[in-house]
């Protein structure tokens, strides 16, 4: 039992107010709009639709307005939200490999059928502040930049009768859906199969059920979506310093709309019902058989909601690493543990469980406390030798 405090609900109010003052800052400076932070934030809004398991720009806009930022929170507010949501329906697995294309890029051919697509992507970029993007006079040192109107490196788009510094073309750059890399694998049998889905084996949702081990690979995925992105990063940074069995190559990391259907009963035929935009990666890893299997390559798997190709590609590391007893591999590192990895993943359960701490713990420690005085008090008693 916690010891109660005198007066812990009017500090509780006021800690409410402080909390929104210091979320809107100084009223002379305008207030954040959902829209600009959809708009001019938008990566940071796909990491929240990612991990909070829903796909609104909007509501994952206000979450992270509403949490001053902080993603951990953001994403915390919008599994809450979701959970008092009904479900209307399940919908028809995406078809990625319909994927209408903004990015497309290959490590495994220089010459990828179909084309590399570099569409936008901080890959090429100098990692230089562009003061141009202040929009206002910024002191720095004693020294005041101005702003540029076009920052230096402004491109152009003469190739379609546009002027410089115009506006780019759209993003679908072509109606031609190029074939996906492991594809081209698959028709040489260099790759391993895919597994056919069956329609009578039902799907876990882990937005719903609890994790529970042994975990299948669609339950593993779900949870790697859903993981922190900097846990997941780490993981997957591990598995290509030697914590793993693998060595990857990214076989095709794409960025693009995918159509969503879902097929009523009283139709009988799935219906387009809108478009996400996701990311998805593809690792192809080396496999040297068993007696069974003969020497191919394996595959490592991400998807993620927007443009979050960082996630996707340490998702598809970790997703390869927890493949080890499916391909009779030694379990030989934390990577390919799948207890360790998934239990720990959850960066809203991680938060909740180290952020406890702040709460009272008064009795508790007085346990503690009197126990440790009792064992001091007994050690002073005993005559030293």
């Amino acid at each position: 039992m916690y010891v109660a405090v005198k007066g812990g609900e009017q500090a509780i109010v006021d800690a409410h107010g402080l909390l929104a003052a210091e979320r809107r800052g100084d009223p002379a400076t305008p207030e954040l709009t959902l829209s600009q932070i959809a708009e001019q934030l938008g990566l940071a809004v796909d990491r929240a639709m990612t991990e909070g398991s829903i796909y609104d720009r909007e509501l994952a806009a206000l979450a992270i307005k509403q949490a001053r930022g902080d993603l951990v929170e953001a994403i915390f507010l919008l599994r809450a939200y979701r959970a008092t949501l009904p479900r209307l329906g399940v919908s028809v697995p995406l078809d990625t490999a319909a994927m209408s294309i903004r990015r497309r890029v290959s490590a495994t051919f220089k010459d990828v059928p179909g084309g590399q697509i570099l569409g936008p992507t901080f890959d090429y970029t100098h990692r230089l502040l562009d003061f141009s993007l202040a929009g206002e006079f910024i002191d720095i040192g004693g020294s005041e930049r101005h702003p540029s109107p076009i920052p230096p490196t402004a491109p152009s788009y003469p190739s379609d009768g546009r002027g410089a510094g115009d506006e780019p073309p759209p993003y679908r750059v072509s109606d031609v859906v190029p074939r996906r890399v492991v594809d081209l694998l698959d028709d040489e049998g260099l790759i391993e199969r895919e597994p056919s889905d069956d329609a009578g084996d039902p799907v876990p949702d882990l937005t719903r059920q609890p994790l529970a081990f042994p975990a299948p690979r669609a339950c593993r995925l779900q949870n790697l979506a859903r993981g922190d992105e900097g846990f997941v990063l780490a993981l997957g940074y591990a598995t290509q310093r030697g914590y793993g069995y693998h060595h990857p190559f990214a076989a095709e990391i794409r960025l693009g709309e995918v159509e969503i259907e879902l097929a009523p009963e009283e139709l009988g035929f799935p219906v387009v019902i809108g478009e996400l935009v996701v990311t998805e990666c593809q690792m192809v890893n080396q496999f040297t058989g068993s007696a069974l299997v003969p020497p191919q390559f394996t595959r490592g798997y991400g998807l993620a909601f927007g443009q979050a190709e960082r996630k996707a590609m340490a998702m598809a590391l970790v997703d390869r690493a927890l493949r080890a007893d499916e391909l009779g591999e030694p379990r030989t590192s934390p990577t390919q543990d799948a207890e360790f990895v998934l239990s720990h993943s959850d960066n809203v359960e991680a938060a909740g469980f180290v952020g406890h701490l702040k709460l009272p713990h008064h009795v508790d420690f007085q346990s503690e406390l009197v126990l440790l005085r009792t064992l001091r008090a007994q050690a002073d008693a005993v005559p030293p030798r």
